[in-house]
């Protein structure tokens, strides 16, 4: 009897030992928010990454020389969303090869096809689809100019040629459908900055839906540039386009800032130099229908190399909800 008391001594004890399962923690609220996610949303991550162009002749630092890190750094924050700025058509045919689940929408800013770059977004298509509202397709570009709707037209100062490319995309486990929208400001006129803006309120303002708004790209402006400001609901309204009274602000939220209130050192462009100091160009912004987890500038530089002459941001957000469970 006394081996079969030891070998149940053995049992229990190994059972003791045994690691049990980490419960579930609930996420996160957001500092001043004021409703939680519901406990079965996977957070929905968002990276906004200048890759700089394919063709620029940047010596060592040339697309086939750091496409690879570029490649790394997606996958190590692997995204739902990934808002590409200075993407050209074979770079982002490059991505998707290497990075099967994803499917891509936007087109070339020149010609409204192929040609020049795209503000492309890329999904996972195994979580995310596009989908229409009423008679509003499911994406679509736009320029920033006096004649959005036509390829390459450009107004405002702006001698290159801008646009933005949104999406509605349905997620079921982040409560149905949102907006994505990816853009690139003028790197010069601020003139064309601040229209850009004015613009990109006027068509969030016209979308078909109450659906929550994600915006992510380059601004070419710092977080205190009237363009930023505006968007953010922190200035008085900017010029407007035709001489009409501009939109009411969206009121959307810097992810980043959300998390990082007081951070200084926020430089996003790195000149290929690793440079930290200077302005936080791209964005990840909200609007108030989503709640922030995390958000930060990805300053990630594989044996002192950096992937791009911009830093990626990224954020991990969730849809909120009410007290009825609504979204």
């Amino acid at each position: 009897m006394r081996w079969m008391f030891a070998v149940l001594m053995c049992v229990a004890t190994a059972a003791c030992c045994t690691e049990q399962p980490a419960r579930n923690k609930p996420a996160p609220v957001e500092r001043g928010g004021s409703a939680a996610p519901r406990a079965e949303q996977a957070p929905l991550v968002v990276v906004s990454f200048n890759i700089r162009y394919g063709t620029a002749p940047d010596g060592e630092n040339a697309w086939p020389k750091r496409r690879d890190l570029v490649i790394e750094r997606i996958r190590a924050h692997d995204p739902d969303i990934l808002a590409l700025q200075e993407a050209l058509r074979f770079q982002i045919d490059e991505l998707l090869d290497s990075l099967p689940g994803y499917a891509s929408i936007g087109v070339g800013r020149d010609d409204g096809r192929t040609r020049g770059e795209h503000a492309a977004i890329l999904y996972r298509a195994s979580r995310l689809s596009p989908v229409a509202a009423d008679d509003e397709p499911a994406h679509g570009d736009f320029w920033f100019s006096d004649t959005p709707e036509r390829p390459g037209s450009k107004s405002w100062g702006n001698t290159v040629t801008r646009l933005c490319t949104w999406a509605r995309l349905s997620c079921a486990d982040v409560g149905g459908t949102f907006y994505i929208y990816n853009l690139h400001l003028d790197h010069q006129s601020q003139a064309s900055r601040e229209r850009s803006a004015v613009l990109l309120a006027e068509r969030m303002g016209e979308r078909r839906s109450s659906d929550p708004v994600i915006v992510a790209g380059d601004f070419n402006a710092g977080e205190t540039n009237p363009a930023t400001l505006y968007l953010l609901g922190r200035a008085p309204s900017v010029p407007a386009l035709s001489g009409a009274a501009a939109p009411s602000s969206p009121a959307l939220r810097d992810t980043y800032r959300v998390v990082h209130p007081r951070e200084r050192e926020v430089g996003t462009f790195n000149a290929f130099a690793g440079r930290t100091t200077g302005e936080k160009i791209d964005f990840v912004l909200v609007d108030d229908g989503w709640t922030v987890l995390d958000a930060d500038i990805d300053r990630t530089m594989p044996d002192g190399r950096c992937p791009s002459d911009h830093f990626p941001v990224f954020a991990r957000i969730v849809r909120k909800t009410d007290r009825a469970g609504e979204r």
